[in-house]
């Protein structure tokens, strides 16, 4: 399935400078209508002060002191309203601010870089530079909740069905031009990021039930307390005298002791997860008021609307009983509190709640993490309109294939961008890349794994024209000693190689990108051994690039029986000066420029 281009629209920079600056003034105008109301309240406890001084030593009703305490009342809600406009259009501002920074390439550093996700046994992460400073990840990391980041990442490292990616191509296009939506999203998200554990929420919801029989215990916590309170009535009005209420007192006691600790153990689970289920609940707020169109979009929308009940009205309810919880504190309900076992009836409700809406918690945090996502994708092409929808084309039949024109990395900016046209398919399963120190052949496979990740994720890439199929990325870029394990570049580089040549034994071939293949033995080991990966690799279907400095590597593809390329890049001295264009080129490279560099640094060879 290819997605339509997007229609011509307004320049990122300038829509996000002008919503910047609208922000801009809100936060302005919150912080003179705070000052106002500051000043105002000063004015109302001045006031009542003189008022009541007036009512003590003058003949005036002390009723009008009441004026001004109502108005400081008014007062404080309005200082509560204007504080949280302020902090909603401060978080909007933010929310521009680095917006602005992705697109003028000021944004390494800034952001959430997700290095918590990364592994060093996986196939691509450590190699493409998924995460960590500078990384993809941080380029994409808009989520501002842990299941919108966990959900992302996981796109990330796995490639998607043929199916699930076509879904959410259609989405990310619809969501594309939301502003609104992702603001919003990102201003309520750091609220939601800090308080809510959707691991410890969605298992408080689907654990087992706490009280056993919870109807016969309701019954008699009905019972209990509606004898006490005509006890208590009979005591005070009818004559009846203290002990038919001192004798129901004592067996509710007994019956609040016996359920002490499971009533303990469900009001304090509850306080913890009703906070965060609260939290939540603004955000499925805000999601429920979409209507999307895309059927994946609708699907995630339903999930947070099961049963025509909103998940947000669901968690109110929840609330509620919270809210109900805490009134017993209150100094007029406590003496009838005490008397209606109110603690038991508060748990007994939060456990029915929990027992008829809990297993629904862990669906709308990956509904809600899912969609946080999806934005972030969107985002990422709304603010490169020139980058493209890939054709994702099934493998069978045809075989793995990478067929890009005008392809270049995504985390260069496009004014330093250099393109470079690949095919990789069943007439040319594989080239080997020759070229100069710093000519452009790690950026290169770097680029192809990076765009293959969005493309398999279900984001536009970084090309013209990219036609691929579903397949596992295989990286050994850059791969370094490991101190922790104790062993050296080149164990750890065997090792993951034998991880690449495992996993091109599965369901979905495998894209293999090879820099400086075996570099850290002698020529004739690097010789045999890069044959013989590389032929186990191609054996299994596997596609990819594999770059060297050792020329007798390039002769490898006369030893394997299937169709490939030299590919090199060159450079040229230029006054003294190494100059790189960083494109492919065919063949073999025809010198190296060690030498030329280390006479430029002023070494005598």
């Amino acid at each position: 399935m290819v997605i339509a281009p997007a229609p011509a629209a307004a320049d990122p920079s300038a829509v996000y400078s002008e919503r910047l600056a609208a922000r801009q003034v809100e936060t302005a105008r919150a912080i003179r209508r705070a000052e106002m109301i500051a000043n105002l309240r000063l004015a109302t406890v001045l006031i009542g002060l003189l008022l009541g001084w007036l009512a003590w030593r003058q003949d005036l009703h002390p009723g009008w002191v009441a004026l001004p305490l109502f108005a400081f009342g008014l007062l404080v809600v309005q200082h509560e309203a204007t504080r949280r406009a302020r902090l909603r259009a401060e978080r909007g501002a933010d929310h521009y601010r680095r917006g602005q920074k992705r697109l003028t390439g000021e944004w390494p550093g800034q952001g959430e870089d997700g290095r918590r996700f990364l592994e060093d046994a996986h196939p691509y992460a450590a190699d493409l530079d998924l995460f960590g400073p500078g990384s993809l990840y941080e380029l994409l990391g808009t989520p501002r909740t842990q299941g919108g980041e966990e959900t992302l990442a996981a796109w990330l490292l796995e490639p998607a069905p043929v199916d699930v990616i076509a879904a959410r191509q259609v989405a990310v296009a619809e969501l594309r031009p939301e502003l609104d939506l992702r603001e919003d999203l990102a201003v309520l998200g750091p609220d939601v990021r800090r308080g809510v554990n959707p691991l410890q929420l969605a298992q408080w919801g689907e654990a087992g039930p706490v009280f056993r029989r919870p109807g016969v215990l309701r019954a008699w916590a009905l019972v209990l307390g509606g004898i006490g309170l005509v006890t208590a009535l009979g005591w005070a009005k009818l004559g009846w005298g203290p002990w038919p209420f001192l004798v129901v007192i004592a067996i509710k006691m007994l019956f609040e002791r016996r359920l002490r600790r499971p009533v303990n153990e469900v009001l304090a689970n509850a306080e913890h997860a009703g906070a965060e289920l609260a939290l939540l609940g603004t955000l499925l707020a805000r999601l429920e008021r979409e209507h999307p169109r895309a059927e994946r979009l609708a699907t995630l929308r339903a999930a947070i609307d099961p049963g025509g009940l909103a998940a947000s009205q669901r968690i109110a309810r929840l609330s509620r009983w919270l809210d109900l919880k805490d009134s017993q504190h209150n100094l007029l309900f406590a003496p009838v509190a005490f008397i209606l076992v109110w603690p038991v009836h508060v748990a007994l409700a939060i456990e029915s709640w929990r027992a008829a809406h809990g297993r629904l918690i862990g669906g709308w945090l990956r509904a809600a993490g899912e969609l946080e996502a999806l934005c972030a994708i969107a985002t990422y092409a709304y603010e490169n309109p020139a980058d493209v929808w890939p054709e994702i084309v099934p493998s069978a039949g045809s075989g793995a294939r990478f067929e890009a024109e005008g392809f270049g990395h995504p985390l260069i900016p496009p004014a330093k961008l250099v393109r470079n046209d690949l095919r990789l398919n069943a007439t040319q399963r594989f080239i080997v890349v020759s070229g100069s120190n710093m000519s452009g052949k790690s950026t290169l496979l770097r680029a192809v794994g990076m765009n293959t990740v969005l493309a398999l994720a279900g984001a536009p890439v970084r090309a013209l024209r990219l036609v691929l199929t579903p397949m596992w990325v295989g990286g050994s870029i850059g791969r370094h000693d490991s101190l922790k394990e104790g062993v050296s570049h080149f164990y750890a580089e065997i090792k993951h190689l034998a991880r690449l040549a495992a996993l091109a034994a599965g369901p979905l071939p495998l894209l293999f990108l090879l820099d400086e293949l075996l570099h850290g033995t002698n020529s004739h080991d690097r010789r045999a051994g890069g044959e013989a990966l590389l032929r186990h690799l191609l054996d299994r279907g596997a596609i990819g690039l594999l770059t060297t400095h050792d020329l007798a590597l390039t002769e490898i593809l006369a030893a394997v029986s299937a169709p490939g390329a030299n590919g090199h890049f060159a450079d040229q001295v230029v006054d003294g000066r190494m100059v790189f264009d960083y494109r492919m080129r065919p063949g073999v490279v025809e010198r190296g420029n060690a030498l030329a560099l280390m006479r430029a640094v002023g070494l005598e060879v």
